[in-house]
């Protein structure tokens, strides 16, 4: 089964959908599966207004066509509502070729923090795009709710999870700061609310990872913060298993891959109660949900880091490759681009990260598209 992903989210972009759909891409071949990243790669880019640091593709119909052709997909998965999306989604229509999408970010709530546009403009254009698709992912009962409300359809479950090899406690701290530590790791942009966080009256130390629009001016506002920039991989669970709570703000989050890093590093989370932290805590203890974020933050430095590792062994990126390689399969069986016999047994196929930025594509013995 070959597995295309259309997505304007990619490196060098450090988010959740980015990290989500890497996962599943290095996930594929347990399947049987060969999947590939459609992303802005290649083609000429603009900075997406009021945040420059996400880069828009120019791309037209005719080229993401051909890339599309020559990959040869049984099924296409849309993950982000950007041009790549929209056009992929044109091309699948034509063609009458069914395709899935998944719902990552609340932009209703994103665009109006940024610009007076009424919240149920940007859902109908929303109903619009995810309209057609045979699927829609989406990570929570909350997130399911919520769109229900809406006027969404097709709705299915695709979770997260989080590498526990890597997001972990460890012996030594590598932050020599002033505890207890608060940290809070996401985009440093106006959606996620991060003034609530450093606003708050807190003993200690105050950390913020990562880079965005709103950087800049945060950093003179909170010149007793300290703003690390964007870390990965070692470096930052380094940081997480040094810091004593983890401080989510966020109030349009629909889930917060974040958040189980964190637990997963031995951290307690305040949070907000709203959806995202609602559903990864609810009934588990590894973390205090108050609408009085500084009561929230002391609250959880209480909890033991037992508490927390404990909720994150709860979650795994092979369950959630399940669900989302299950969704797809489905559907392709469905749509006779995959005959119903092509079990997950299905072996001896490899995955790759992007596609049509000049680099190779394994697996090219599959058939571009598989007998009924």
């Amino acid at each position: 089964m070959r597995v295309l992903i259309a997505t304007d989210a990619w490196r060098p972009q450090v988010n959740g959908v980015v990290r989500s759909l890497e996962r599943m891409i290095a996930a594929a071949p347990d399947f049987g599966a060969t999947a590939a990243a459609l992303t802005p790669e290649g083609f000429r880019q603009i900075a997406m207004p009021s945040y420059p640091d996400i880069r828009l593709a120019l791309a037209t119909r005719r080229a993401l066509a051909g890339r599309i052709a020559e990959f040869g997909p049984d099924h296409i998965h849309i993950a982000t509502e950007g041009p790549i999306g929209w056009l992929t989604r044109a091309i699948c229509l034509a063609q009458k070729r069914p395709f899935t999408t998944s719902y990552h970010t609340r932009f209703p709530q994103y665009v109006a923090a940024r610009w007076p546009i009424p919240e149920s403009w940007s859902y109908g254009l929303l109903r619009r795009f995810h309209g057609p698709a045979a699927a829609v992912m989406v990570s929570t009962a909350t997130v399911e709710e919520e769109l229900r409300g809406h006027g969404f359809e097709k709705l299915v479950r695709w979770g997260r999870g989080v590498d526990l090899d890597l997001f972990h406690p460890r012996p030594r701290s590598v932050l020599d700061l002033p505890r207890p530590i608060f940290l809070s790791v996401g985009r440093v942009a106006v959606e996620k609310n991060l003034d609530a966080f450093l606003s708050l009256r807190l003993p200690g130390s105050k950390v913020v990872v990562g880079d965005g629009p709103a950087r800049a001016d945060l950093q003179r506002a909170f010149p007793d913060a300290h703003f690390l920039g964007v870390k990965e991989g070692e470096e930052l669970a380094a940081i997480y298993a040094s810091s004593d709570v983890f401080v989510f703000p966020s109030l349009t989050d629909t889930f917060g891959i974040v958040l189980l890093e964190a637990a997963a590093s031995g951290l307690p989370v305040a949070a907000f109660p709203v959806q995202g932290p609602r559903d990864v805590f609810a009934g588990s203890g590894a973390a205090v949900l108050d609408e009085d974020l500084r009561s929230a933050a002391m609250q959880a430095l209480r909890i033991a880091p037992e508490i927390s590792l404990e909720l994150a062994a709860r979650y795994s990126w092979t369950s959630s490759a399940a669900q989302f390689y299950g969704h797809i399969r489905r559907i392709a069986q469905q749509a006779g681009y995959l005959p119903r016999e092509a079990a997950a047994a299905s072996t001896g196929v490899s995955s790759v990260t992007a596609f049509g930025s000049g680099r190779g594509v394994e697996g090219r013995g599959l058939p571009r598209r598989l007998p009924a």
